[in-house]
């Protein structure tokens, strides 16, 4: 759930140093043309509909579908590799949208935290063939924490809204909480792609584990601003 993950990446000053870099810049050097990025973004659409039907399909057949040569999609991308990272971008950041449209702030942080993980359910599942091919793609640890921040965060978001509220266990970090509600997404997500189970008793048994998990239902009291970080003792 499976960011722009690359943009996650970025120091926190980066934009502001290339927006000082392109002030500086010659005049006769611009930004990217609007057509450029129209044409972009047509081919990332094409790439999700082709190579969501037929995993195995070449540039050529993506270029077809677009309205464009294979010249114009190496213009933007290097290799059939490059596309797909891009195109795990693209599928990452149409599944933030989605969750962001849940509203993860109105209601109850349990009934908000289902929403979030249906509405990223849903838009990661319109192309499981396409999903496999990206995991299947080699990536270094690094990367892969990078491709989930931006999920990973709205997670923790209500996670921490849940405690303060009392809604959820006090007990333990949100951070790790939100890895076990991360943990069991993904378990949920292969149990259903393995047949284990059909995507209906996955998604039931991954609502019903997280809110044990979290706690969800005992009431517990709400947490204090400055117990938010501390964690539990072991002893």
């Amino acid at each position: 759930m499976t960011e722009s993950p690359r943009a996650a990446h970025r120091p926190p000053m980066q934009g502001a140093v290339r927006t000082t870099a392109r002030a500086a810049a010659p005049a006769g050097v611009r930004p990217r043309r609007a057509d450029a990025r129209r044409s972009r973004a047509a081919v990332l659409d094409a790439a999700v509909r082709v190579l969501g039907e037929r995993p195995e399909a070449g540039l050529g057949a993506v270029a077809a579908a677009a309205g464009v040569t294979r010249q114009t999609i190496y213009a933007h991308f290097a290799s059939r590799d490059g596309l797909l990272t891009a195109v795990v971008d693209h599928i990452t950041d149409r599944a933030v949208a989605a969750m962001d449209a849940v509203d993860l702030d109105a209601g109850p942080a349990a009934d908000a935290l289902l929403r979030l993980l249906d509405a990223a359910a849903r838009a990661t599942g319109r192309h499981p063939e396409l999903v496999r091919v990206i995991n299947s793609l080699p990536a270094s640890p690094e990367e892969d924490r990078g491709r989930h921040v931006p999920v990973v965060d709205r997670i923790a978001r209500v996670v921490k809204r849940g405690q303060d509220g009392g809604e959820f266990t006090a007990d333990l970090p949100a951070e790790w909480l939100t890895t076990v509600v991360v943990a069991v997404a993904h378990a949920a997500h292969g149990e259903a792609e393995g047949g284990g189970m059909s995507a209906d008793e996955a998604n039931a048994a991954l609502h019903t584990t997280v809110l044990r998990a979290l706690g969800a239902g005992h009431n517990s009291p709400p947490r204090s601003p400055s117990s938010s970080s501390k964690r539990p003792n072991p002893a």
